[in-house]
């Protein structure tokens, strides 16, 4: 383990400075809590033997769960939802490892696996470069998928999923309100599954605590949350060309997939991650006083994020080219990045909300040692450095219609970028939203572009002084609509593109960039029938890359169809929801997937798709219990083995699964 740094320290010390007070508040205040129940407790206790009438009616009194919408989910924007315990198609999208709707990604055959990019949608509003290993993050929670909780008891959600041999994925969730201004929520999701492939073993863990606090007179508020998260793969390198051949073949003897043959069974990556977050403000002006119409926010947010990736193998493979190494490969690269904010909010009835920001961050990017070619080209082992960002936000809303826009850039540091987002929305009564959209952002490409180092001798290069800025602009629409049609369409344009692609002449991945410009155009589509107890869930969505069709590969058409039939048995004790979901997609040069970056990279050797993914599901709801039994791609020994996540790598066969999702309100 490195020692932690200077920053580091100050970080910690300025973390727990904040959080304690806080803490001590919500204990002395839980003391008074308890103490008041004991007091309670005490009389009613008194009470009761005044004689037996008393007793039975305090037995048989019962106290009533506080109603649902006061178990709020606060996200980090601020926006608020409450809880929900009810059993749609759209929680039956969300049931799987990632908890979200897989409609653009195509997963792997083992849970936790990396996913394959069916759609893209081009909204990273960094004006740094972002960590590398981007196949391993479909997983890894940043900072916007960290939620805060505001609960009048104890609740309490259990997730648990079947996996794919040896194994199970469960998240545990907990959290609660000490008083009535100081929450805290810890929770923790794991997975381990052994798949059914050679040396696709998954293993990992992501845990989560959040503090969510305000002051007694509401005028200072805080959110904070500590993340620790480790995801390991094993990696096989895909399946040999004659393993290939003997999947295509559908001969039973290989209906044992670990027959199959592979590149290698020593190999795996490991991405490791911790991440500290305060975001905390203070009012000025007192908000109690009705008569005040402005408000004067000032603010600090400070994020700490520390993230290492591994790749080690035993023995070199020739798969991967030549090997520096003889024996053991363990390579690894780091990330410190060290964040502060601060910012003012101004909200003025009239005059609408204005947010102005500065900023500045503090990076460390790299490697132990620098690498000297034998054409003595001279690869650095780190990225560091300093950036000052400044930034500035406007919202403002009149009756149906909503202005908003945000932009940061920066104006001092080693690296150049911008990012600006505008939107213009409109409801009209209860029928439909619509809202235009702007998005423009200028950012280099992520570090393992700039910088990588590797024992193979293909991985390795300095990109830092010939990459340009990669420059994104995007014009988008939504229409959001129950009686008519949802719809999203993006046009967006790419200038300096960074990808990872093959060499052409040993076909080793590689890093490029182009200056080509890249047009790229998705429409989707979602719109669901009901006919009684019957309903139909489709979604469709058409793309097509104008240009620039070489670096950026897309299927032309998605489809998403769910029939499904819903009831109330046993007096409405039981809802139940079953039917049969469609899935299809258009053929394409599909991307490649590379272990040892753990990246995505652009081939245009064979095309993959036109296979149908049918699943059949049985899902239940008993209370606050969802319970899910999905036999996925049941079509799997009907229509051939021609289906891939990605250039030898199956997608997954029949399988049955279950699970449950359980909320307890204490």
């Amino acid at each position: 383990m490195r020692p932690m740094s200077y920053p580091n320290r100050i970080f910690l010390f300025v973390f727990f400075l904040v959080l304690s007070p806080i803490m001590g508040k919500a204990q002395t205040l839980l003391k008074k809590d308890v103490n008041a129940t004991r007091t309670t407790a005490t009389q009613q206790s008194g009470t009761r033997q005044q004689g037996p009438e008393g007793m039975s009616a305090q037995k048989t009194k019962k106290r009533e769960r506080p109603p649902i919408d006061l178990y709020k989910i606060i996200s980090y924007k601020n926006d608020t939802t409450v809880v929900d315990t009810s059993l749609t198609v759209q929680k039956f999208y969300k049931y799987n490892y990632l908890k979200k709707d897989r409609f653009d990604l195509l997963p792997f055959a083992n849970t936790g696996q990396p996913h394959n990019t069916l759609l893209y949608n081009f909204d990273n509003t960094s004006v740094k470069p972002l960590f590398g290993a981007r196949a391993k993050h479909f997983n890894y929670m940043e900072v916007e998928d960290i939620n805060y909780y505001e609960v009048p008891t104890p609740l309490t959600e259990l997730y648990y999923k079947s996996v794919f041999e040896q194994g199970q994925t469960l998240d545990a969730f907990f959290t609660m309100n000490t008083s009535e201004r100081f929450n805290f929520s810890i929770a923790y999701k794991g997975l381990r599954s052994l798949g059914k492939y050679l040396n696709i073993l998954t293993s990992t863990g992501n845990f989560r605590f959040t503090v969510n606090a305000r002051s007694k007179n509401d005028r200072y508020q805080i959110k904070a949350h500590y993340v620790a998260q480790d995801l390991l793969n094993n990696e096989n390198g895909g399946l040999q060309a004659t393993a290939i051949a003997n999947f295509r073949s559908n001969d039973t003897e290989f209906d044992d997939r670990s027959r199959l043959n592979v590149n290698f069974e020593n190999a795996n990556n490991i991405l490791d991650g911790q991440r500290f977050y305060i975001d905390h403000a203070y009012d000025l002006i007192d908000q109690k006083d009705s008569l005040v119409s402005n408000r004067i926010q000032i603010g600090h947010k400070l994020i700490y994020d520390d993230k290492f990736y591994t790749y080690t193998q035993s023995t070199p493979s020739d798969v991967l080219g030549n090997s520096f190494v003889a024996g053991q490969i363990n390579d690894r690269l780091d990330l410190e990045d060290f964040s502060n904010e601060v910012y003012v909010n101004y909200a003025n009835d009239l005059l609408g909300t204005l947010r102005l920001s500065a900023g500045h961050s503090h990076y460390d990017y790299g490697y132990n040692s620098v690498l000297i070619r034998e054409d003595n080209e001279r690869i650095p082992n780190r990225l560091q450095g300093n950036i000052i960002e400044v930034g500035a936000g406007y919202m403002k809303t009149i009756g149906g219609f909503k202005l908003e826009g945000q932009a940061k850039a920066n104006i001092a540091g080693d690296f150049d970028g911008y990012d600006f987002n505008g939107a213009a929305s409109f409801r009209f009564r209860d029928l439909f939203d619509v809202k235009a959209r702007i998005h423009s952002n200028s950012s280099l490409p992520n570090y393992n572009h700039l910088l990588y180092q590797n024992s193979y001798e293909n991985y390795n290069w300095y990109h830092l002084d010939d990459y340009k800025n990669v420059k994104t602009n995007t014009l988008g629409f939504d229409l959001k609509s129950n009686k008519l049609v949802n719809v999203t369409a993006n046009l967006t344009t790419i200038s300096d593109y960074a990808y990872f692609g093959l060499n052409p002449n040993d076909s080793l991945v590689n890093t490029y960039q182009t200056s080509d410009m890249i047009n790229y155009l998705n429409i989707k589509a979602n719109k669901e029938f009901r006919f009684g107890k019957f309903a139909l869930n489709n979604t469709i969505a058409y793309q097509k890359v104008f240009n620039g069709q070489d670096y950026l590969q897309v299927p032309e058409l998605i489809t998403r169809n769910t029939l499904y039939y819903t009831d109330e048995w046993f007096d409405k004790a039981l809802f139940i929801q079953t039917g049969v979901n469609f899935k299809y997609f258009t053929s394409y040069f599909m991307n490649g997937y590379d272990p040892v970056l753990s990246e995505f990279y652009v081939q245009a050797d064979e095309k993959f798709g036109e296979f149908p993914l049918i699943d059949v599901f049985f899902n239940m709801k008993v209370r606050q219990t969802r319970i899910f039994f999905i036999a996925e791609h049941v079509n799997s020994p009907f229509t051939g083995n021609d289906f891939f996540s990605a250039p030898g790598y199956p997608y997954r066969d029949f399988n049955v699964r279950f699970g449950i999702v359980w909320n307890l309100f204490l």
